[in-house]
């Protein structure tokens, strides 16, 4: 199981250049990518988005490619003999046309706009994909691995709070048995009020507890919640994308305790479904970060 946040990058040297991928992902409940790269190396997006996606299948990624001269790599100066032929012959010119004195020396023309220059990063796409594949590797590992780690994290979180949930459906089901029996006492006892001489076994007092009992009958939602509860945990232990599959089962959690509130008709009950209620809102708002 992982975590929709990390980062990770990878470099490597070639040919005095050095090729390096930066990677760095955030939550969202969509794939999206966003390649930034040099202009020489645009054609390999398409390349670089593939891979990326057969490794990540959630979340917002920045993939940030550059490419910059190496430490051990050569450094030249680019001098634009063409531009420095242009600024000499316009000097001369300049200088004839105002009978201005003096010398016109290289390192006047040297230091005109253009003429040296440092080198201009330049390389063959089809030539650096090797290359930038490497990089690109490394980044994803190091990516995964941070998502991984954190999603650690999580789960023994969400486990933690797992097993709150299962002790407050515990005190629900074992509350649940005396719900109708609490009735029927207190439906007794505003008849007695009621100055109404009605046997125990009255056909019309039975049918009413009968029909409250059917009414507030929570049995069934125990069960599924129990189940989903179950399926929850089963999930957390695969290595594999959860994050989709997890927002399904709390929706059905969410459910399931608003149906069991309003069938249960005890005070009891509907604190423990309230507490339940409270817990798996913290749940959904940590899985909003597993991819």
């Amino acid at each position: 199981m992982r975590s929709m946040t990390g980062y990770g990058r990878g470099e490597v040297d070639h040919g005095g250049m050095k090729l390096s991928v930066e990677l760095n992902s955030v939550n969202r409940k969509q794939s999206d990518l966003v390649v930034n790269l040099p202009r020489d190396l645009a054609e390999l997006e398409p390349r670089i988005r593939q891979t990326i996606n057969e490794r990540i299948s959630r979340g917002r990624m920045n993939a940030l490619v550059t490419l910059q001269e190496s430490a051990n790599g050569a450094r030249k100066l680019a001098l634009d003999t063409g531009l420095a032929r242009s600024y000499h012959e316009a000097m001369l010119t300049l200088q004839k046309e105002l009978s201005a004195p003096g010398e016109i020396t290289i390192g006047t023309i040297l230091q005109a706009p253009g003429v040296m220059r440092s080198p201009e990063h330049s390389i063959d796409a089809a030539e650096a994909w090797p290359v930038l594949q490497q990089a690109l590797a490394a980044a994803l590992a190091e990516l995964i691995k941070m998502r991984e780690r954190e999603g650690k994290h999580l789960a023994k979180d969400l486990i933690h709070r797992l097993k709150v949930l299962r002790k407050e459906i515990k005190e629900v089901r074992a509350l649940y048995p005396d719900v109708v029996k609490k009735y029927r006492r207190a439906l007794l006892e505003r008849i007695e009020k009621a100055g109404l001489n009605l046997p125990i076994d009255d056909e019309r007092l039975l049918k009413e507890v009968s029909f409250f009992a059917d009414r507030s009958d929570i049995s069934e939602e125990l069960t599924r919640l129990e189940s989903h509860l179950a399926q929850f945990a089963h999930h957390l232990r695969k290595n594999e994308p959860v994050g989709r599959t997890l927002e399904f089962i709390t929706q059905e959690i969410f459910r399931e305790l608003n149906t069991l509130g309003a069938k249960s008709n005890d005070a009891a009950i509907s604190q423990h479904v309230v507490a339940c209620k409270s817990e798996l809102e913290k749940i959904r708002e940590q899985i909003q970060n597993l991819e």
